[in-house]
């Protein structure tokens, strides 16, 4: 169970929305990987199988590590000008790239 992620309405819709267009029992998996500008960039993706190591709210699967980088977080779906996108307010970032997809911790 994942208790320290807050996942707004949106968010939540927005998740059943993507996978109602997946095969049955999909998940929905977000992940922080090592990468762009700013060192670590959130990972959004869909997975058939839950790893022993996942934590689960609903249908969206978090791995343990990426949790406890997530704590405190809320994750939402916004729809701006530029572009749908879920966002992550993550308190743990100290700063992040301009486009806003890779942050520091």
């Amino acid at each position: 169970m994942i208790k320290e992620i807050k996942f707004t309405e949106k968010a939540i819709k927005q998740i059943d929305q993507l996978l109602s267009k997946k095969d049955k029992g999909s998940f929905f998996r977000i992940a922080i990987k090592g990468g762009g500008c700013s060192g670590f960039q959130y990972d959004f993706s869909f997975d058939q199988k839950q790893n022993d190591d996942d934590l689960k709210h609903l249908n969206i699967l978090i791995d343990k590590t990426s949790a406890d980088l997530l704590k405190g977080s809320e994750i939402d779906y916004v729809e701006e000008l530029i572009g749908n996108s879920f966002k992550i307010n993550n308190p743990q970032s100290k700063s992040s790239c301009g486009c806003g997809v890779s942050f520091a911790l």
